[in-house]
């Protein structure tokens, strides 16, 4: 019975040694931080003063005083109703081109994910600017057909946060790999019986497809919802929030606030009201997936 206990107490104490670096990394990056970072959001606190408590002000004040936080949080709202269903969409169609047989099939894998890995860099969004700016290769070729614009897409506030979505799209990659690794897992019995039936590819997808890969799409949805809050690079890069502030992402005026104009209190309250939002919106989806996710393992 000892020698059983000793094993266990032996087996748990590798455990915690190899637990310990993200341990570390866990409180020392993550539940520190953010525990000061509630403790300061009840505070004003602008880095050169000692911060003052104040209760829920700030929370009360972006809500109440600040209209560039709403307009901030329409512009996210907006990115992420557009961005989101677009990308999911044209992950799914690039994934069910390359789920068939053909030559080249892993290079073109790859150089599908590609814009993935980079889509995101401050290169590629200075790249992304200057193909859109005035002088870009977009308004070149406008020109070139005859069609004269006085001002750039990006300098169009009507405009300026198409080409921040169409970024966003451009990086598909790891939505499709994902897409593409659930289409593998379909049984391909289940369309075979289906051409036997003389059913449509219309019909098989919409019968078959779409509903075996609603867990993915659930998954996606998640972590895109998420990352689509989250944009920050491209709209701090191309445009920084203009023009009009018809790109001013939530999070580039989460960062104005902080190192522009050194409010920490209220940065921080605005960084919490974004985690009630994505909180919100990830309950949300959880407690509707029984309408719309279907799981094999439920049938029955």
């Amino acid at each position: 019975m000892k020698s059983k206990k000793k094993i266990r107490q032996a087996d748990n104490a590798v455990a915690y040694l190899l637990m310990a670096p993200w341990l570390v990394g866990f409180i020392g990056m993550w539940l520190i931080p953010a525990i000061i970072s509630i403790y300061y959001s009840f505070t004003d606190f602008n880095l050169l003063n000692d911060p003052k408590i104040i209760g829920f002000a700030n929370y009360a004040r972006a809500f109440t005083q600040d209209e560039t936080f709403v307009q901030a949080l329409k512009v996210t709202f907006l990115y992420v109703l557009i961005l989101v269903p677009l990308r999911l969409a044209f992950a799914l169609f690039v994934a069910m081109l390359l789920n068939k047989k053909h030559k080249g099939l892993g290079l073109y894998r790859t150089l599908y994910y590609v814009p993935s890995i980079i889509g995101g860099s401050i290169a590629v969004s200075v790249v992304w600017k200057q193909i859109f700016g005035n002088k870009g290769v977009v308004m070149t070729l406008l020109s070139v057909f005859g069609i004269h614009q006085a001002t750039s897409f990006l300098g169009n506030p009507k405009t300026a946060l198409s080409v921040i979505i169409l970024m966003g799209v451009w990086q598909f990659g790891s939505s499709m790999l994902i897409f593409l690794s659930a289409l593998k897992q379909i049984p391909y019995t289940l369309y075979e019986s289906a051409m036997v039936d003389g059913a449509k590819p219309s019909y098989t997808f919409f019968r078959i497809t779409l509903p075996m890969l609603t867990p993915t799409i659930f998954f996606n949805l998640i972590l895109q919802i998420i990352n689509g809050f989250r944009v920050f690079t491209e709209s701090y890069v191309i445009t920084d929030g203009g023009p009009l502030d018809s790109t001013l992402s939530y999070v580039l005026y989460l960062y104005r606030r902080a190192f522009t104009y050194f409010d920490m209190g209220y940065s921080c309250a605005l960084a919490w009201i974004l985690v009630a939002i994505i909180a919100v919106f990830t309950v949300i989806i959880f407690k509707t997936q029984k309408n719309w996710v279907y799981y094999e393992s439920e049938e029955g």
